[in-house]
C-alpha cells in the first residue's frame, strides 16, 4: 500500500456531483481518487483515476479491490444512485464505515423502498407495482385518483407523471414505457416495473442529513416554495432555513429517521423528499447519497461548509464542527422551458446584478439539445442567492430568472412513419 491517505469517490462519468467533491477535497487538503468510466476524459481527475466499467459490477468491484491493495484508501463514497451500492460493498470489504449494501439497494429501488417502509409502518403514499409484461387493465381497475406514475429506478423526477383519471393513466404509462425502452443502460428488471402511488396533496420539502452509527443529524431542511402538483414534478426553487416551526421540524426528523432505520442505513449522507399536510409527514424518497446538481453549495449557509466537505470529512473519520451562520440562501434549478437546441442565453448581466444573487451557473452549452421533463434528465443550470431572510432570497431568484431569456431553436427530425420532417 502506497501514497497518502485517499478518499475513493466512485462516480459515473459526467455526474453533476463529481466536481463539487473534487473542489471540496482540495479545500480540505484531502486526496480524492476518482473511480469512473472516464479513461479518455479531458478532466484530469477522471483520466488519472481508476477506470472501471459500471455495466459489469463484478469486474468493477475486482478493479477497485486491486486499486485498494496499492492505494491507501481511508474512505469510500458513491456519488450517485448508480454507484452507492458498489461503494457500500467495497467499504464493507475494506472494513471502513459503510452502509449495508442490501440497505442501499432497497433505498434506490422505489418499489422495494415503498414495500419496506410500509412493512415498518413508516408513512408513505398508498402504492402498487405495475408489471409492464402483463396486461395493464386488470392491474389498475380499482385505483382511486389522482395517482402518480414513476419508474422504479430513475431520479430527478424523470418519468414521474400525475394522472387524474383512467385516460390520463394509460397515456402516462405508455409515455413512461417508451422512455424506459429508449434507455440503453437500464436492466430488464428495472425496465419491467412501474410504481403507481396515491397523489399526496400538500407542501414538499427536502432534507439533507448525515448518519453516524445510525443516528440522523439534520444539516438543513429545504422548503420548495412552489407547489408541485403535476402533471410533471420538476424541481425548481429550494430555500433555507425552513419556514416550518420547531414541532413540524421534529416530526420531519422523526419520520426520516424511521425510514433510515427501516432500510438499515447507518452511515453517510442522506437525501430525503417528503410531503407535508394535516395528516402528517409522508416519505417520498430517502436516498443514501447527497442532493443532486450543485445544490450542496447551499449547506455553507447553515454549516460553514459545503455538503461535499462534510461528507468527505466524515468518510475519513474526521467529522467537521459545524458553524451557525445567520441569514438565508436559495437556489433555482433552472427548468428547461421547451424542447429544442439551445442557441444562446440572454440577460445574464442583468440577472447577475439582481441584489443578493451570488452566482448563475449555466450547465448546458450552446448547440446542445434540450429535453424537458418527464423524458429529460438535466437542468439548464443553477441560480444561487444569499440574503438576510428567506423571502428576499426567494424574490432574488425569481427576479433573476425573469431576466434570463433562453433562445431555443426547433430540432427537425424525420418521422419514419410518414417520411416527413417534424419539429
Amino acid at each position: 500500500m502506497t501514497g497518502k491517505p485517499s478518499v475513493l469517490i466512485i462516480a459515473p462519468h459526467g455526474s453533476y456531483r463529481t466536481m463539487p467533491f473534487i473542489a471540496a477535497a482540495e479545500r480540505l487538503g484531502i486526496h480524492a481518487l476518482i473511480a469512473s468510466e472516464g479513461k479518455h476524459s479531458i478532466v484530469s481527475a477522471y483520466a488519472q483515476g481508476i477506470h472501471v466499467d459500471f455495466q459489469n459490477e463484478t469486474a468493477a468491484f475486482t478493479a477497485l479491490l486491486q486499486a485498494a491493495r496499492v492505494q491507501h484508501i481511508v474512505g469510500v463514497i458513491g456519488t450517485d444512485d448508480a454507484t452507492t451500492e458498489l461503494a457500500a460493498r467495497l467499504a464493507q470489504h475494506l472494513e471502513l464505515p459503510h452502509n449495508d449494501p442490501v440497505a442501499v439497494s432497497i433505498a434506490r429501488r422505489k418499489d422495494h423502498a415503498r414495500t419496506c417502509l410500509a412493512a415498518h409502518q413508516v408513512p408513505v403514499p398508498a402504492f402498487r407495482r405495475l408489471d409492464l409484461s402483463l396486461p395493464i387493465a386488470g392491474q389498475v381497475e380499482d385505483l382511486s385518483y389522482p395517482v402518480v406514475i414513476k419508474p422504479v429506478a430513475l431520479s430527478a423526477s424523470r418519468g414521474v407523471i400525475r394522472a387524474n383519471n383512467t385516460q390520463e393513466l394509460f397515456a402516462a404509462i405508455q409515455r413512461v414505457q417508451q422512455l424506459l425502452q429508449n434507455l440503453s443502460d437500464l436492466d430488464l428488471e428495472t425496465g419491467r416495473y412501474l410504481l403507481i402511488e396515491q397523489y399526496i396533496h400538500g407542501e414538499e420539502i427536502a432534507v439533507e442529513a448525515m448518519l453516524s452509527r445510525g443516528e440522523l443529524h439534520i444539516l438543513t431542511i429545504f422548503d420548495k416554495p412552489d407547489l408541485m402538483e403535476g402533471p410533471f414534478f420538476e424541481e425548481t426553487y429550494y430555500t433555507t432555513p425552513t419556514r416550518h416551526n420547531a414541532g413540524r421540524q421534529r416530526a420531519i426528523t422523526h419520520v426520516v429517521q424511521q425510514a433510515c432505520d427501516a432500510y438499515g442505513l447507518r452511515e453517510g449522507p442522506v437525501h430525503a423528499e417528503c410531503r407535508l399536510n394535516k395528516e402528517g409527514v409522508f416519505i417520498l424518497e430517502v436516498a443514501a447519497r447527497t442532493i443532486g446538481g450543485l445544490c450542496g453549495r447551499l449547506l455553507r449557509f447553515g454549516t460553514g461548509y459545503s455538503l461535499e466537505e462534510l461528507v468527505l470529512a466524515q468518510a475519513m473519520g474526521k467529522p467537521l464542527a459545524l458553524n451557525n451562520e445567520q441569514g438565508a440562501a436559495g437556489v433555482l434549478m433552472i427548468p428547461i422551458p421547451k424542447a429544442g437546441m439551445l442557441k444562446r442565453v440572454e440577460g445574464m448581466l442583468e440577472a447577475q446584478r439582481v441584489p443578493y444573487i451570488e452566482d448563475i451557473n449555466i450547465q448546458v452549452r450552446e448547440g446542445h439539445e434540450l429535453v424537458p421533463l418527464p423524458e429529460g434528465a438535466s437542468y439548464l443550470g443553477f441560480i444561487f442567492a444569499r440574503a438576510p431572510d428567506v423571502q428576499q432570497a426567494e424574490r432574488a431568484l425569481r427576479d433573476a430568472h425573469a431576466k434570463l431569456q433562453f433562445v431555443i431553436a426547433p430540432i427537425w427530425k424525420l418521422d419514419q412513419g410518414t417520411t416527413t420532417w417534424v419539429a
